[in-house]
């Protein structure tokens, strides 16, 4: 019965996308409509927007409140103008504001939160699909905030918030990073924002005349006001393209992309935890290149890939018998990732790049790959190719991603996607992962989706299937959610990511937004109530979470949540080693606990975040709180401090553990930083120092200094490690991106 249903699903979605399209495309006769002016001489980009150039371009104004007052006009003076020439797009915004003094900085960091300042920000849908775009951002600190939005953000992320957390990077990536400019200024009337977006950063279905997607949001913090130049309900974000405008005959000039961007890496490295420690010093070269071979398709190669500056993992703690997911934080993979997303976020996703380059922690060289993504005929495509290289006892490997999918109006599409393993030192060796995938969008807002996957792997056979449907539907006053998924006992995708194996899982929830527009210092009220559990495949419960909840925000985005209660079910088949010397007999555990969540005005030079979980666990009690206190200096020094504690108390024995973290940024500019970052684990007893000084240009490329340190604090006799260091890394790297398009 539910294998039907989730046919019958599919089959909706494929045969209801031209009855979708043209019944529930949104009502565009009033959308707004700008055009660029061609220039013969482009301004300069030092947020001073007084060229007789700006001046003659068209002054795009109507900007309407998103939050909180939807449909009002904007609470200060907004204009933007845009300019063009053979090269680039020039994008001018003047954001007056009356009170210059509660304009909110923010930090002077590359690509930065955007929720907590003051912000100016542009969506660009430049395959006028009503699904992409291309998002460029800023603060009155002159940070580059970009991103890449993909299938109208269904798949997760943020509205200018942190960094995409899918493991493949579906809905919103952050951590695209386009080669462009900006600047800002501050004066008693307001603050300024300009903008050089080239070309050759974009991609465009042809040269020549043509529609873009456009929006631009400001947002004005004092107030917790966004708004945004074409109209959007509160219940979307910017990123909802399908209501963007549209920017009017654009003359986009042909593009003949070739980049290279190249790298060499110097590196010391010493293991403690050898018998004999011996200092281990390499130098490495490799590169990166970008070669257009269409207006819309891009071939990205490279060779001998490093990752010396990407930031380390959060520490976190885990209570479950489940493994941990640990979001993709390597560039190179995160472009255009959305491209690969298919399956389910955090639970079972059918491609998840981590599994390339990375083994058990340990990080295995990529020795060359390539990727082609873009569209084709209307359709995007992406190809990715990777070979690691063989290391100690982890093999050679091949790793294959094909993946096609068809977007049709009204956030509808259809895909197919194929991942592959191969092992090059032993081809019989291998694991292969397929599936389909597909959305079908009615009206503005309701969207059904689903997928189906199977896996081949040698020497198993039958239950290497998945499957996952569900629906959501979203409006001003209320948001319903429900899916249904099926995992197989012998399903297993080896480059994706799957938690649990063998279970059904049911999830359901529905809330209310409830608006007290006469209250000034109040937001809203959001009661909720929600219902998850997993079965095995013979029927038993194992994991059960019944949640009833009520959130209060403020004017200033302070929030809380009460009650937060939790009816939690756990079963066990077999014995659950929580602990050393700590076993849970099997049976089920039926327990209530309280949970709550915090935070002050997060705009504040000084704001304080947390909360906790309070009641049983299994046969006892847990008390888990946890607390980040967060400080910001005007726009140059940023820092916090996370504390997650845990206090388990079971008939089995009792175990405490913690994990904290301090973070500091320092900026001298927004392209030249300095970060800390310190974390101690009570579970291994281990402090970890990681500290990078970056002096950035175009693209995220530039001088990257980094040591990495790890500290051992725990006793021989319990951690089967001696008190002292494990691990010292320090590592120079400088990369630098050439533009050969015009050779």
């Amino acid at each position: 019965m539910r294998a039907c249903a989730l046919g019958i699903t599919l089959a909706l979605i494929v045969t209801s996308t031209q009855l979708a399209g043209q019944q529930s495309l949104p009502d565009r006769i009033n959308e707004p409509i700008a055009s660029a002016t061609a220039v013969s001489e482009a301004p300069v980009i030092d947020g001073n927007l007084g060229e007789s150039s700006w001046q003659s371009a068209q002054i795009l104004t109507g900007f309407v409140q998103r939050e909180p007052m939807e449909g009002e006009p904007v609470s200060e003076r907004t204009e933007v103008r845009i300019l063009y020439d053979g090269e680039a797009l020039y994008i001018g915004a003047w954001l007056f504001d009356r009170e210059p003094s509660g304009i909110v900085v923010g930090r002077a960091l590359r690509d930065a939160s955007l929720n907590d300042t003051d912000a100016f920000l542009v969506v660009l849908d430049t395959y006028l699909d009503r699904q992409n775009a291309f998002v460029f951002g800023t603060t009155p600190a002159g940070i580059e905030y970009d991103g890449q939005v993909a299938n109208e953000q269904q798949a997760g992320g943020g509205g200018g918030g942190g960094r995409q957390q899918r493991g493949s990077g579906g809905g919103f990536n952050l951590n695209w990073d386009g080669s462009w400019e900006v600047a800002t200024s501050i004066d008693r009337t307001g603050w300024y924002a300009e903008m050089r977006i080239p070309f050759s950063t974009l991609r465009y279905p042809q040269e020549g005349t043509q529609d873009w997607g456009l929006n631009f949001s400001r947002n004005i913090r004092r107030n917790n006001e966004q708004s945004v130049w074409a109209p959007i309900p509160r219940q979307f974000n910017p990123y909802r393209v399908s209501l963007a405008g549209t920017l009017s005959q654009i003359q986009a000039p042909a593009q003949r992309i070739l980049t290279v961007t190249a790298y060499t890496a110097a590196d010391g490295y010493k293991n403690y935890t050898e018998t004999v420690p011996d200092a281990d010093f390499s130098a490495t070269f490799g590169g990166d290149a970008k070669i257009g071979l269409t207006q819309g398709l891009t071939l990205d190669l490279t060779a001998n890939t490093d990752f010396a500056q990407v930031e380390v993992d959060d520490q976190q703690v885990n209570l479950t018998r489940f493994p941990l997911f640990f979001p993709e934080k390597r560039a190179f993979f995160l472009e255009n990732a959305g491209t690969f997303s298919v399956g389910s976020g955090r639970s079972a996703e059918l491609f998840f790049s981590r599994r390339i380059g990375l083994s058990g922690g340990t990080e295995v060289p990529i020795q060359g790959g390539a990727r082609l993504s873009g569209k084709v005929a209307g359709m995007q495509v992406g190809f990715l190719n990777i070979q690691t290289q063989g290391v100690d006892q982890i093999n050679g490997t091949n790793f294959g991603v094909i993946r096609a999918s068809q977007e049709f109006e009204n956030r509808t599409t259809l895909g197919a996607i194929l991942v592959s393993r191969l092992n090059t030192e032993n081809t019989g060796d291998y694991n292969l992962t397929y599936g389909i995938d597909g959305n079908l969008g009615i009206g503005q807002d309701l969207t059904f989706n689903g997928w189906i996957a199977g896996t081949d792997t040698r020497g198993v056979g039958g239950g290497e299937y998945g499957y996952n449907a569900g629906f959501s539907y979203t409006t001003r006053d209320w948001q319903v959610s429900s899916r249904y998924r099926q995992i197989g006992a012998e399903f297993n995708p080896e480059v994706g990511f799957v938690n649990r194996r063998a279970y059904r899982h049911f999830y359901t929830r529905a809330l209310r937004h409830i608006r007290l527009d006469n209250v000034s210092w109040f937001r809203e009220l959001r009661p909720h109530v929600s219902w998850e559990e997993y079965w095995d495949l013979t029927g038993f419960s194992e994991t059960r979470k019944i949640h009833i909840d009520n959130h209060f925000e403020f004017a200033n985005g302070a929030f809380f949540q009460l009650p937060g209660l939790n009816i939690i079910g756990e079963g066990l088949q077999s014995p659950f080693r929580i602990r050393e010397g700590i076993v849970i007999p099997a049976g089920s555990y039926n327990n209530l606990d309280w949970e709550f969540r915090f935070n002050s005005n997060r705009s504040a030079p000084l704001s304080i975040s947390g909360g906790w979980g309070l009641g049983g666990f299994y046969s006892g009690t847990r008390f888990s709180p946890n607390a980040t206190l967060s400080y910001r200096f005007q726009d140059s020094f940023s820092t916090s401090l996370r504390v997650n504690y845990f206090d388990v108390r079971l008939d089995e024995g009792s175990f405490t553990t913690s994990v904290l973290a301090l973070n500091a940024t320092y900026s001298f500019t927004p392209r030249i930083y300095v970060q800390g970052q310190l974390q101690y684990n009570a579970d291994s007893e281990n402090l970890g120092s990681n500290i990078r000084l970056a002096w950035l240009n175009t693209a995220g490329t530039g001088l990257y200094i980094v040591y990495n340190d790890i500290e051992h604090f725990g006793i021989l006799e319990r951690t089967g490690f001696p008190r002292g260091p494990q691990q010292r890394q320090f590592v120079i790297k400088y990369t630098k991106l050439f533009d050969l398009s015009s050779l």
